[in-house]
């Protein structure tokens, strides 16, 4: 069950397109819109530093967020997050209201548990990987989890944790799973580990440099033209 986040925003004009935009960015907010939910889009601006703040923590993009705007709070997913491609600043937003009756699918992270107390995790020369970090999940809001926990206490060499082995919250179900047995992808692998050997390329001769060892041939062929 997710905790309750809130996020505080101020509606905004959307007059001036781009050229807006940019103005809010120079004065430290961030635009972002509000959507879906069975009402009109809303346009909503948030002051930059304090989203990036919580923009760190893993909740932010898998969790049901208390969105208040101007005093009216919407349950919003965060849906998309434009990032400046070298600055650290967020440029554009958008979220997605939910209803507490319809359910939604989202992606939320997988937590690795126990992996360093398990068979495979003691045993040198094993390799435990992670197939996936996140997996999308189907459910109603209350019942949507922060996080998919993946108990690793008995993982042995050889073993493979598949997508319909995760223990799932009540409530949640994986919508790939209905999908057909190919989609019951692996979620974890342990195996040995083994070095890979790239074999290295012959080198030349040191005495006659590369660009030269085929000359021999060239002469003879010169030497024949001058007969």
């Amino acid at each position: 069950m997710s905790n309750d986040h809130n996020i505080q925003a101020t509606s905004r004009e959307t007059q001036g397109s781009k050229g807006a935009s940019r103005r809010l960015r120079r004065d430290g907010f961030i635009p972002a819109i509000v959507y879906g939910g069975h009402a009109e889009p809303k346009s909503v601006q948030f002051a930059h530093n304090p989203i990036w703040l919580v923009s760190q923590h893993e909740w932010f993009y898998s969790s049901i967020l208390s969105l208040d705007i101007d005093g009216n709070v919407e349950k919003v997913l965060l849906r998309d997050m434009q990032r400046h491609p070298y600055k650290a600043l967020i440029m554009h937003m958008d979220f997605l209201r939910v209803s507490e009756n319809e359910a939604i699918r989202i992606s939320v992270p997988l937590h690795f548990l126990n992996q360093e107390k398990s068979p495979a995790g003691k045993s040198a020369g094993v390799v435990v990987t992670h197939e996936l970090t996140e997996v999308e999940i189907s459910c109603l809001p209350k019942d949507l989890p922060e996080f998919i926990g993946v108990d690793l206490s008995e993982l042995a060499l050889g073993d493979i944790v598949h997508l319909s082995e995760l223990k799932l919250p009540n409530g949640v179900e994986i919508p790939e799973l209905k999908l057909g047995k190919e989609h019951d992808v692996a979620v974890v692998i342990a195996k040995h580990a083994r070095e890979e050997v790239e074999e290295a390329p012959a080198e030349p001769s040191a005495e006659v440099p590369a660009t030269q060892q085929a000359a021999p041939d060239a002469d003879k062929g010169k030497d024949k033209d001058k007969k």
